[in-house]
């Protein structure tokens, strides 16, 4: 996609669940630094999807005081249900997402961004696993994510570094044509999205960033682990029997 990034729209999603204790401080840093460092249309589109503290009130008086700020409830939980929703409703260039605990560093946001309007690539991924990173997080989650990567490159031998980074952008064209493949509704939706692409011959630009570990971080390490596990080798039996299909097909029939 070569475009005028100064004509380009772009949607930065926040998805939330039961965040009530920092959404609107979150939403505030985003939309002061959109405001002085973007060179692009924006806009904000927080995605509740099912929380009970709260959360549903504070995004809903944001929308009101911002205008560039949106919200979208949904009554059922999941990150890739809200992601969901939000990309395919949005008629924007790029449509982003990054965490509300604002881990990773906001200067790569127009990193991601650029990728995409002006070096051609389909989807831009913040990696926290690169040599040139910069990552402050507990020995338990870097030795987890290293070893969730590593299982992942061994099984559908990918080539992105780092597949559950929570800042990522994606083409609108990309979106309608990926998005519909994708089934996972929760964690696990970053990882099938960048296989499916990357199997599908897109271009994925892997950017270096800054992260600080959310200490209020209230994901279940283990038990999410183990159903993106369940995933890759969901995916692999998928990918398996997509080839052998295709094989099929093009096989010559005897007349």
């Amino acid at each position: 996609m070569n475009h005028d990034s100064r004509e380009a729209r772009v949607d930065v999603v926040i998805p939330v669940l039961n965040e009530a204790h920092v959404l609107e401080k979150s939403v505030a840093v985003v939309h002061d630094f959109l405001e002085k460092n973007a060179m692009f249309r924006w806009r904000i589109v927080i995605v509740d999807n099912g929380s009970t503290d709260g959360t549903f009130d504070i995004a809903r008086n944001l929308a009101r005081t911002y205008s560039a700020v949106e919200f979208i409830h949904l009554k059922e939980k999941g990150r890739g249900r809200a992601l969901r929703e939000a990309w395919q409703a949005s008629s924007s260039d790029v449509v982003l997402y990054i965490d509300v605990d604002l881990s990773p560093e906001l200067a790569a946001l127009p990193k991601l961004v650029a990728a995409l309007l002006r070096e051609g690539y389909d989807l831009a991924t913040g990696s926290r696993l690169l040599k040139s990173s910069k990552t402050k997080r507990s020995l338990k989650r870097e030795i987890i994510s290293r070893a969730y990567n590593l299982f992942l490159k061994s099984v559908l031998f990918t080539k992105f570094s780092d597949a559950q980074c929570g800042f990522k952008a994606v083409t609108r064209d990309a979106v309608k044509a990926l998005v519909p493949q994708v089934r996972d509704q929760g964690w696990f939706f970053d990882t099938e999205l960048l296989v499916l692409a990357e199997k599908q011959g897109y271009k994925i630009r892997d950017i270096p960033i800054a992260w600080i570990e959310d200490d209020d971080s209230r994901v279940k390490i283990i038990p999410t682990a183990l159903k993106n596990i369940r995933g890759i080798l969901r995916l692999r039996w998928t990918l398996s029997k997509r080839r052998l299909e295709s094989l099929v097909s093009r096989r010559p029939r005897n007349s």
